[in-house]
């Protein structure tokens, strides 16, 4: 299930630090989120997905790699990243 390029251009530019950022750890992890939440989503309606959680599972391991590098580096930008994506840490 990916997302949309209009959806995906438009969390790239809300997350971006700089002109031509794409791969920032802020935007990776933005785009993770919206694929997780969407994910969700479709678990809510098909509850006998096994194999689709495994893929959500993949996810939520790799945001949560990301976030733990954006903690280590800077705590402000984690702060600041974890309340505009409404994460609960």
């Amino acid at each position: 299930m990916a997302l949309a390029q209009e959806k995906k251009n438009e969390i790239v530019e809300r997350f971006r630090t700089h002109a031509s950022d794409t791969g920032s750890p802020e935007v990776q992890v933005a785009l993770l989120t919206e694929r997780i939440n969407s994910l969700t989503e479709h678990f809510q309606a098909h509850k006998k997905d096994h194999h689709g959680r495994r893929g959500l599972l993949m996810l939520v391991s790799q945001r949560k790699g990301l976030l733990q590098y954006v903690k280590n580096q800077d705590q402000e930008r984690y702060r600041s990243l974890i309340q505009a994506l409404g994460l609960r840490k």
